[in-house]
Order: structure tokens, then sequence, then C-alpha cells
């Protein structure tokens, strides 16, 4: 069993905003995997996502914001992702805690890990399950696939970042499960920040909205932040039905000081945070979809604007 986090420590300050660095560890979200090592949550069945975990008096909030998949996609050749470079300016995480917690949202998001074997061709897989108590986690590999014993090199995208381990093991199957393979947490892990385009928060005064219509629905989200690649927006749990990871949204309407503009989003992140004016919020992040020149050119001035505000 490993020892509890410390009371005040950060929760991968590389993967939060600003707003949620800001809040100390008993305001984090309830389902997060800080509580799954603690024991307070437990898996029910193979395949379930976080959305699914027992947590008394969440279960609608949390099917509304990560709902799990009928069904995962089968893997193909653009899911390889390249190894970090040996020069390339990385940062490295030794906790735990943090390394469990990613873990735990690549488990629940299904994301494709590749996985380099010694003097072998990559070989694609995800993450089944995390412990909900000890620091061990279990590999499902594609079909057909094996991993030779040695040392192996994990690669994938998490968020913004590329997320890097490696770990040694003779990689033998569960029982009855040959494509199941247990798994010890990594000591060390390592993140490369793939974000090329500034983002900054949006200012106190000023509109800064999105309004779209989600399932014959009207909704109107505040905005926290925007930069060239897409927006973060945040709303009541009340509100976030139907704002789940891969969802597009079509024809939003977006308010960004003095400039309008229409465009599509797929939202790429929903977490809960604790706001202490508002309270509870859903923190929704997107990315742009098709954004014409034109509406490119209008996110451009908004940014422009913003930056030298804050001057």
């Amino acid at each position: 069993m490993r020892p509890h986090p410390k009371p005040h420590r950060a929760r991968l300050s590389w993967l939060d905003t600003h707003a949620v660095r800001r809040f100390s560890a008993q305001l984090r979200p309830k389902w997060t995997a800080l509580r799954v090592f603690r024991g307070g949550l437990a898996r029910h069945s193979k395949g379930d996502s976080m959305s699914n975990l027992s947590v008394a008096n969440n279960d609608t909030l949390l099917d509304a914001i990560h709902p799990a998949p009928a069904r995962l996609a089968p893997f193909k050749p653009a899911d390889i992702v390249e190894r970090i470079g040996i020069n390339a300016a990385s940062h490295e995480i030794a906790d735990a805690d943090m390394i469990g917690d990613a873990l735990q949202v690549l488990a629940d998001r299904g994301q494709p890990l590749t996985i380099y074997p010694p003097g072998g061709d990559a070989v694609l897989a995800r993450i089944l399950s995390v412990h909900p108590d000890e620091p061990h986690f279990t590999l499902e590999l594609g079909e057909g696939s094996t991993l030779p014993p040695g040392r192996c090199t994990f690669v994938t995208w998490l968020d913004a970042a590329r997320f890097q381990f490696e770990l040694t093991a003779d990689w033998a199957p569960a029982p009855d499960q040959p494509l199941h393979i247990p798994a010890q947490f990594p000591p060390t892990a390592i993140v490369l920040n793939r974000r090329t385009t500034m983002r900054l928060e949006t200012p106190l005064t000023g509109n800064y909205t999105a309004s779209f219509v989600l399932f014959g629905n009207p909704h109107e989200l505040q905005l926290y932040d925007i930069s060239a690649g897409g927006i973060g927006m945040r709303c009541a749990p009340r509100d976030a039905n139907g704002l789940h990871i891969g969802r597009k949204l079509q024809r939003v309407r977006l308010e960004l000081g003095e400039s309008i503009v229409i465009c599509d989003l797929e939202i790429r992140l929903a977490r809960r945070f604790r706001s202490f004016l508002l309270g509870e919020q859903v923190q929704i992040g997107c990315r742009f979809v098709n954004l014409s020149p034109q509406m490119q050119n209008e996110v451009d001035k908004a940014i422009g604007r913003m930056a030298m505000a804050r001057r």
C-alpha cells in the first residue's frame, strides 16, 4: 500500500489550467485517481470508464461528463506515437500518485499507447485498468500482439503533452487472458509539452461566451481561456449533460470581446473542479474544427487584444 499524497501537493500541474492549480488537494475532483488510490472508488467490470465507478450521489453527473464508449475503435497506424528525443526539452515526474493519475486518465479515455519492445516493431495497446489501491495497472494488447521480455518504452499523447515511461518485465499475460498484461507503475515518467500556440485566460471584464444548440437545447457557456487552436469553457455540472469528450459542437457562436466567431468545435477535455466563488464547475476544453481563414483571423485579433491588455 502506498502512502497518502501530501495534503497540498499540486495535481498534474502540466495538464491543469491556472484556475485548477490553485486549489488544494481537499478540493480536487472526487473521482480523480488520487481518490482511486485511497480506495474511494471501485471498478465494476472490464472496460468500464471512470464514469461507471461508484461514487455516492455522483453517478449521474459522471455519466454526463465521461460516458463510457460502447466500443473502442480498433487500432490504426496513425495511433503510433514517436518516442521523445534524447535532447528534447522534456521534464520528469517521479511522484507515484501523479503518474497513477495520468495512467487512470489514459484508461478512462481508451487512449492508444505505443510500446517499443527491445529490438522489435512498435506494438499498440491500451491501459485496461488501474488497481484501486496498489501501484499496478493492466495493459490490453491489440489482437495478435505479444511483448518479448525486456525493457520497453511506452509513449502516448495525454492532452497537450507527450507522455513516456520505461518498464522492464517478462510481460507474462494474466491467466486465460493472453492479451491482458499486468504491470507495475513506472518509477518516473517524462513529459514533453506539444502546445505551439499561446493560450490566454479571458479577462474578467468584457463578454467572452460560447453559444450553441445541443439536442435542441440552447447553451451559453462562459469562456475561461482561448488560443489559436481552441477554447476552454466552464459551466455548472447540471449544464454539462452531453458535453463529453469526442462530442462535436456545430455552429458555435463565440463572443470574444469585440469579435464574433462562428465555428465548429470538438470537445477534447471534460473535468470537474471546484471554484471558490462558483462552487462545483465543469471544465470543457475544445479544439477548432475546420476553422475558416476569416474566422481564424478574428480569433488571432482577439488574442492580440487580450495580450496587449495584459501589458
